[in-house]
């Protein structure tokens, strides 16, 4: 529950943290140059086990690094770890040819990156930061920088300052997922799930709203559904995010009669949106976000047998990996009025 005092519903596809000392820099695990691992500070879930990346006094970079010899060419990797400012404010993170992201720990922004790479700030002066990239390689390494003006890797230390770490990890995934702590072997998070709301008495076949405050992990190009369905594809009602660059995307089908699809693209895929598609008896479908009508239609047959809601797109795939604030289905056929009020943002705190 970080993204705000609501929280959010957060289900993440399986990921395996590949770093088997995820949290013990001081460990010969971690390969230094220019600068030692000192432990014994306040990690980002209060305790004493985060560590301090302390630089020398030589000049050139001052780091950390680990390798891992079981990387697949072409497959996407990402790498993450939480940092907090100490007496430097710049840190990098970064692979073994080059590609390095610079994070400003006092403003929290990328000051410069020549890779895919994030930072989210958490509440105790820590922030999440990460780099995506594709491997060119059967060896892939994360490497952890202090960087003096964050501009570059090597200058001239003074032998104490450095930057606070905690929580590494590097993951096949074309998106860094929640942390996976290690200590000693590799460790794999299944695929998350969520089962057990709606049934035939709460579905209403002839008419209803289903509405959702969401946001994807990534714009990965996969599609990641929520539905209402009677367990097949021949009678549904999904919405959620397409495999095209930030689209947002709905089908209903009933009667196993020819879909009705409604689209619209989106500024920002990890941007909290709110969505509702609207069915009646006289097949009329509307979607509307983010207190807006932006498409419609006008289908040919009743949908029939709904008795399940399922964060898939009704068979078991495409399942919705991302952020759910609200989630909510109507039984009966909302105004124009009433859509238009039900995903309008009543303040700027409700859009993070």
């Amino acid at each position: 529950y970080t993204d705000s005092t609501e929280g959010a519903l957060l289900l993440e596809n399986s990921s395996t943290n590949l770093l088997t000392y995820s949290e013990a820099f001081d460990n010969s695990y971690w390969i230094k140059g220019g600068s030692s691992a000192l432990g014994g500070f306040t990690s980002p879930k209060g305790d004493l086990s985060a560590f301090k990346l302390v630089e020398d006094s030589s000049t050139g970079a001052h780091f950390m690094y680990r390798n891992i010899t079981s990387t697949t060419v072409g497959n996407d990797y990402s790498a993450s770890i939480f940092v907090k400012k100490g007496e430097r404010d710049y840190f990098v993170l970064g692979t073994q040819t080059s590609q390095d992201a610079y994070f400003n720990l006092s403003t929290g922004v990328i000051k410069s990156s020549a890779i895919s790479s994030k930072i989210t700030a958490l509440s105790n002066g820590y922030y999440i930061c990460s780099i995506t990239w594709t491997a060119t390689s059967t060896s892939e390494s994360i490497y952890i920088y202090n960087s003096e003006d964050g501009l570059t890797r090597n200058y001239t230390g003074d032998g104490t300052s450095g930057v606070y770490i905690y929580g590494a990890m590097l993951e096949a995934n074309s998106v860094a997922s929640s942390y996976i702590p290690t200590n000693g072997s590799t460790v794999q998070r299944a695929a998350e799930t969520c089962n057990g709301s709606g049934n035939s008495e709460v579905l209403n076949d002839s008419q209803g709203v289903l509405f959702a405050n969401i946001s994807a992990l990534s714009d990965d190009g996969t599609n990641r559904f929520i539905s209402l369905t009677d367990g097949s594809n021949d009678n549904r009602v999904l919405f959620g995010y397409r495999a095209s660059s930030n689209q947002v995307f709905a089908r209903i089908e009933g009667n196993n009669s020819a879909s009705v699809d409604l689209t619209n693209v989106v500024s920002d895929t990890e941007i909290v949106i709110k969505l509702a598609i609207y069915y009646d008896s006289s097949f009329n479908y509307k979607m509307y976000l983010n207190g807006f009508l932006v498409d419609n239609a006008i289908g040919t047959d009743s949908i029939i047998g709904l008795d399940t809601f399922d964060f898939t797109n009704a068979t078991g795939t495409e399942n919705f990996y991302g952020k759910t604030k609200e989630i909510a289905y109507y039984d009966t056929a909302l105004t124009d009025a009433e859509l238009e009020t039900l995903t309008s943002y009543r303040s700027l705190n409700e859009m993070v």
